[in-house]
Formats: structure tokens, sequence, C-alpha cells
């Protein structure tokens, strides 16, 4: 019977295999967790221009509104719509024959005027002679005199007469009073037009230089003087650098200056109205356009800045960060924040130059570890 002695062989088999087993090394405990390493960047102050960004919009720095002086038929327009003009260029002329008649009617009036007088200062200077001659009575010798002086008074009216007709004249021919750009013409020719009428004629706008006209909060400007005030912050000399980011995105290439601000409040935004003034030569700048003003307002010498990534926030709203010592400790901190420059926070309380804090691998550490701290740039 060849299969009777198979279960014993293979029981043997089996109980050789788990003495062996259990005979073996036992396998070793798990290795302890190694230490976290982080990325940290040691405080440093550096010198910091402090850049507001406000919006703003363009503005013309001068602009005239063109409206006739005298009144006529418009007969014919000197100017191209949309063309640069030089300041006295003529944009209009009306028609000038009622003018030119006044005008000769005013020279004539001054050359009868200035007859009389010829006549009145001769009479005059005969009365003198014949008064101290007593040929005639004092009486006599005053009329004369009065004469004569009224004749020069008419001579006076007669002259200013004929400067009034001459200036009529001349504001038939409408000029620009200010060298720019014109818009468009809102009269034609054959238009009757009145003395100072409220309807303009058109418009010339001087585009180079230019004003961008920006609002900023009256909070920020509070906030600003303070630090300025505390010393915390030094003021720009002179007038403050101005750099403008266009509708499209891109970057104005002129820098322009900082010229004034307004005195007051606008109540209804609570904003304060900051005037700067560009070069305009290739015209890229047009009166209405939005932009993104960068102010420069102030500077420091000793600013703690630390990117956004580093701060965050507990569960009472407080901006904490982890900073590391010289042991490699973990410790919690919590700072007070100013505003952010290029996408850094500018530290105002709770760091010092010399900290370490950690700005790569927050999510894996605590306040109490141990970590190994690589430094990193800022």
């Amino acid at each position: 019977m060849p299969h009777r002695y198979a279960l014993p062989r293979f029981a043997g088999l089996i109980l050789a295999l788990l003495i062996t087993g259990c005979s073996g090394a036992r396998p070793s405990a798990p290795n302890a967790a190694p230490t976290p390493e982080v990325g940290v960047l040691t405080m440093a102050p550096r010198h910091v221009s402090l850049v507001a960004e406000l919006p703003g919009r363009t503005a013309p720095y001068r602009i005239a509104e063109v409206r006739p002086q005298v009144g006529g038929i418009v007969q014919k327009r000197l100017f191209t719509e949309g063309a640069e003009v030089a300041a006295g260029a003529p944009l209009y002329q009306l028609d000038p024959a009622s003018f030119r008649a006044a005008d000769s009617g005013a020279r004539a009036g001054l050359a009868a005027a200035e007859a009389q007088a010829i006549n009145a200062r001769l009479l005059a200077d005969r009365a003198e002679s014949l008064v101290a001659a007593k040929m005639i009575s004092q009486q006599d010798h005053d009329t004369a005199l009065a004469a004569r002086r009224r004749a020069d008074a008419e001579v006076a009216v007669a002259k200013a007469a004929l400067e009034a007709a001459a200036i009529n004249l001349a504001y038939t021919t409408i000029r620009s009073p200010i060298a720019g750009r014109t818009a468009r013409s809102l009269v034609t020719e054959g238009a009757l037009v009145k003395a100072e009428q409220d309807a303009v004629l058109t418009t010339v706008q001087q585009l180079d230089p230019i004003y961008v006209d920006v609002t900023q909060s009256s909070s920020e400007l509070l906030r600003l003087r303070r630090e300025l005030d505390a010393g915390r912050l030094k003021a720009d000399r002179g007038q403050a650098r101005v750099t403008l980011t266009l509708e499209d995105g891109t970057s104005y290439a002129e820098e322009g200056r900082l010229q004034f601000s307004e005195a007051s409040v606008d109540r209804g935004t609570g904003t304060v109205l900051l005037r700067a003034v560009f070069p305009n030569p290739r015209r890229e700048l047009l009166p209405g356009m939005f932009v993104r003003a960068q102010v420069a307002q102030a500077t420091t010498e000793d600013a703690l800045l630390l990117p956004q990534g580093g701060v965050t926030r507990n569960a009472r709203g407080e901006a904490i960060v982890l900073v590391v010592d010289a042991q490699g400790l973990v410790s919690e901190r919590v700072i007070h924040t100013g505003r952010v420059i290029d996408n850094q926070w500018l530290i105002i309380d709770g760091l010092k130059a010399g900290d370490r804090v950690i700005v790569e691998g927050l999510q894996k550490v605590k306040p109490g570890m141990t970590v190994r701290a690589v430094p990193v740039k800022g």
C-alpha cells in the first residue's frame, strides 16, 4: 500500500520548516522619523521706496473752448479737424465787411478830431498872447484853454473808438488761444454766430505734457502721515515720482511727477485727488483714459519684508509666523503687517533683524518641533 506513509512524511517537513522559522532572526523595529527640512528667510533690513498703486484718469494739460468774440457769418473753417495747431493759428474766418466799415469810420472820426484839436490849440496859443497884452478878457482866455482841452479829449475818444473797431475787425479771424490738438468743428460755413455765445465752435487741448488725476483714500493718507511723523518713514525729497500702467496692462515709458494734492476730502467717496504731470511726446495718452498710477510716497532704510506665503492667521484672525531659533526649535510669533510691496508684507511689529522665519514647508511643522533650517533667498 504505497500511500500509507505519505501524511507523516509531509507533517515532518512542515514541522522542520516551523522550527527553522522560529530559530531565525526577528525583524528589526522601524527607524525614528527624520527631522523635517524647511526653508527659512533671515530678516534683514533694506532700503524700500513705498509705492501706492492708485486708480486714475488722464486729463488735458490745458483746454480752450473756442467761442466767437464778435457776431457774424462763418465764411471759412481754416483748420483740419484733429490736427495740431500753434498758439494764435487761425481757426475760422467771419465775414469782416461790416467791421471794416466800422474801422474806416473810426479812422475818419479820429482825423476830424485831430483837425479840431489843431484849431483849438492855435486859438489857445493866440489867447495866451492877447491876454498878456490885455487885449482880451481873462474869461475869453479861459474859454480858449477849455476848448483846447476838450479837443484833446475828443482826440483820445476817437483813438479809443478806432482801437475798438480794429480789435473787432481782428476778432473776425478766430484764432487758437493755445497750442494743441483740435477737436471736431461744431459749426460749418454759413453758420451765424454771436459774440460770447454759450455754444463752442471747437476745442483745443494741449496733450504734451498731460495730467493724470488719481485718488487716494483719506485713511491711507492719514496712516502715511502718522508713519512719517513717527520717523518710521522718510518723505521723498522734491516731487514724488509716478509711473503708469495702461488699460491694456503695459507700462507707460515716461515717468511723471506728482504736482499737488487737493486740500479737501471728497464727501461722497472719502478720497483725496492727487495730480501728476507726464510727458506725452508721442500722444500715447489721450484725455479720459483710465490708468493705474504707482506713486512713490516715502522711503524707509530699515524695512523688513516677508513673502506673503510665510504669513498665516490664527483663530483670532491675528497674523502669525513660525520662527526657528539657533537650536532648530520652532515657535509661533504674532506680527503686525503694513502694506504689500512686490508681493511681500511690510512688517510693522513682531519681528526683528536676524529672526529666521519659515517660508517653505509650513505644512510639515508646528510650534515645538525641531527642524532642519535651509536658508532661502528673499
